[in-house]
């Protein structure tokens, strides 16, 4: 299993975290400064890029889906001006092809949205070498359900009928289960 690391066994403890969700990325950062990180936050691709190019965090929690792009590219530029800096890529739209792009741009691990300070904290000071622990409260398979499914609805610009003949499955009961609320 996973042995975790203290923030005081790095010289550098900057931090950078990429979010275009305001108030989610202000909780993160005051968690995290409270941990002992050296926080600097940034809420889009570009304004990602300039706070790389200015300074090289050493940690880094980028999302995936943000406003002004892709959270890959701020990746790239993070692993361009530091191969050392270890990075979580988090989204709320979690899946197995984003995972592997993140992980092969540079990041060493991937988390779903809601994250909480501790599963970032875990997975920043994990010691890359053993095997990540599972997460302490991982979301049920009827939510990765409707998390997908809600995704799909999304890149289908919110057309049922497209969505639903994407999904092989019938209009009405999408419709159905878009119309509820997501499970716990």
């Amino acid at each position: 299993m996973s042995t975790m690391q203290k923030i005081t066994d790095f010289k550098d403890n900057s931090l950078l975290i990429v979010d275009d969700d305001n108030p989610f990325r202000e909780r993160l950062a005051r968690a995290m400064e409270k941990k002992g990180f050296a926080v600097s936050q940034a809420q889009g691709v570009k304004a990602g890029i300039e706070s790389v190019k200015s300074k090289k965090p050493a940690f880094a929690v980028v999302d995936l889906r943000l406003g002004d792009g892709n959270g890959l590219e701020v990746v790239k530029e993070i692993q361009t001006s530091n191969p050392e800096s270890r990075i979580i890529m988090l989204t709320g739209y979690g899946n197995i092809p984003t995972a592997v792009a993140a992980i092969k741009e540079g990041a060493i691990d991937y988390l779903a949205k809601p994250a909480d300070a501790e599963d970032v904290e875990k997975a920043l000071l994990a010691d890359p070498k053993t095997k990540a622990q599972p997460p302490e409260n991982p979301m049920s398979a009827d939510r990765v359900k409707w998390e997908h499914i809600h995704r799909v609805f999304e890149l289908c610009n919110r057309n049922v009928s497209e969505t639903a003949r994407r999904l092989k499955m019938h209009r009405r009961t999408l419709q159905r289960i878009l119309s509820k609320r997501s499970p716990k």
